[in-house]
């Protein structure tokens, strides 16, 4: 027992050695930076590539390595911060898609109807909303009522679910965050696909009744729809990013974002037309409620057959950037510590 006594302070005082402390902490950052670059030829082989780019710094610990754009110099300004992240995306491009094809494969797995059932919400949302408040907010008038809330409740429905369901990627994909050197927007981009997909067959259908209902409309309002489109999905992606980092932090994010959307889909013209709100003198209301200018730039085209205004565009674009903004320094803040408190 003296013996394994004398031993055991032995091993101590030389492990609280300062030399020896720093020798140590030095081969386990050694080890360390050889499992980066051991894991990132792992992951290059996985995908395809051939080499590791020799303008890769890596760093000395794995947390500082997750997320990291694959190419460029680690140290460089928010712009091309920004633009390496994007292209990191696009060549994981092929992962994203594994994914999202995996997420449509389990949700409808054994389902009868499968993708169906994202029609069945709002349809059925449409048929109640019609059948309550058709005479009430509609003015009696079905074949203008249907059309307005069947469009309405797909643009919402894409908002909505993308925020909410965004809003918990990251810790939903912890494993591959451990894992994978990924970008962190691809995360969030795999839940705004998803729904985009759901969202963008219930908008064909409420495009189909709309056509049915008001045959005279002008076939022009497909092409104009595009740019609100493409505002919308950019817009959910970046809030999404950035309730995905919230979230991680306060766990609440996702119910106080579940009650926000409740009250906002009643401040919204969707179950009622805008007017009803600026006779009241609520236009204020309009104008600083996100989800109608997303509304007028997609339902309005497809409605009444006009282009949106280039007023209106230039106010989705800057509010897009704005968003898109916040979301990449968000990324940049807090990407290096995300991981200890995933």
């Amino acid at each position: 027992s003296q013996a394994f006594s004398l031993k055991t302070t032995s091993m101590w005082s030389l492990s609280t050695s300062p030399r020896v402390s720093t020798s140590v902490e030095t081969l386990i950052r050694e080890v360390d930076l050889r499992n980066s670059k051991n894991g990132w030829h792992t992951q290059a082989g996985k995908l395809g590539w051939k080499g590791r780019p020799n303008s890769v710094n890596f760093p000395t610990h794995d947390a500082d390595f997750i997320g990291k754009p694959l190419e460029g110099p680690v140290s460089c300004g928010p712009r091309l911060r920004m633009i390496q992240h994007l292209t990191a995306i696009w060549k994981f491009r092929h992962f994203l898609f594994a994914l999202v094809r995996l997420d449509l494969r389990l949700r409808y797995r054994r389902s009868v109807l499968g993708i169906g059932w994202s029609l069945l919400n709002p349809i059925a949302m449409t048929v109640v909303f019609a059948v309550v408040f058709g005479s009430l907010l509609g003015g009696n008038d079905i074949p203008r009522y249907v059309p307005h809330l069947l469009l309405g409740t797909a643009v919402w429905t894409f908002l909505r679910e993308s925020t909410i369901g965004g809003c918990k990627s990251l810790i939903a994909n912890e494993s591959y965050i451990r894992q994978s050197p990924l970008p962190y927007g691809i995360y969030p981009l795999r839940t705004v696909f998803g729904q985009a997909i759901h969202s963008a067959i219930a908008l064909a259908v409420a495009i189909g009744v709309t056509f049915a209902y008001r045959p005279d409309t002008n076939l022009l309002g497909l092409a104009y729809i595009v740019p609100g489109l493409i505002l919308s999905f950019v817009t959910a992606w970046a809030a999404a990013t950035i309730f995905a980092f919230v979230n991680v932090y306060f766990q609440d994010t996702s119910h106080l974002l579940e009650v926000g959307a409740q009250i906002l889909f009643f401040m919204s013209p969707i179950i009622y037309y805008s007017q009803n709100l600026t006779d009241k003198g609520l236009w204020w209301m309009l104008n600083l409620n996100p989800v109608h200018l997303f509304l007028e730039l997609i339902r309005a085209p497809l409605v009444t057959g006009e282009p949106p205004t280039g007023e209106l565009l230039l106010i989705g674009t800057a509010f897009t950037a704005i968003v898109v903004g916040l979301a990449a320094g968000t990324t940049a803040w807090l990407q290096k510590r995300v991981v200890f408190h995933l």
